[in-house]
């Protein structure tokens, strides 16, 4: 034990016990998209969109030789392969080590391993919405001002 760290510590969240009722194996293709009622993971390759059916709480989780060109919807997504696409998670994305995202990943929480690449936004639904007006609205605003400084009627 090295700085009092167990190795098979988890880098950086509390390791999820995951169940999948659905593997797509290293020799499988799928094209088309994937509607799932139940975790999947994925060590093939997709061409197409995987969706959560509605009200489900599922986990999809992409393995390190796994490759998805599509997006994703799902409550937990777990990449250590490579997607695609964009990545839509109710509560949380992890991207390991090995994962390589091209596309935007919208999450709750997220956990990063140094390593992962991600050529896309980052976007927290936690954040707050963008509330200052527009470009458009601000010139108006302006003139109509001016407009009432110079005592000319609109």
């Amino acid at each position: 034990m090295m700085f009092g760290k167990k190795n098979n510590e988890h880098k950086f969240s509390e390791p999820q016990i995951e169940s999948f009722g659905t593997i797509v194996g290293a020799a499988t293709e799928f094209h088309g998209a994937l509607m799932v009622s139940e975790s999947v993971r994925v060590d093939g390759k997709i061409f197409g969109n995987i969706e959560e059916r509605a009200g489900q709480r599922i986990t999809i989780a992409i393995g390190k030789g796994g490759e998805v060109h599509g997006d994703i919807y799902a409550f937990r997504v777990l990449i250590a392969g490579m997607v695609n696409g964009n990545t839509y998670a109710h509560e949380r994305v992890e991207l390991h080590t090995t994962a390589n995202v091209h596309g935007d990943v919208t999450y709750d929480t997220i956990g990063i391993e140094p390593g992962a690449t991600l050529n896309g936004q980052m976007i927290s639904k936690r954040a707050e919405p963008n509330t200052a007006p527009d470009s458009a609205t601000q010139l108006q605003d302006t003139i109509n001002k001016i407009k009432q400084d110079a005592g000319i009627s609109s």
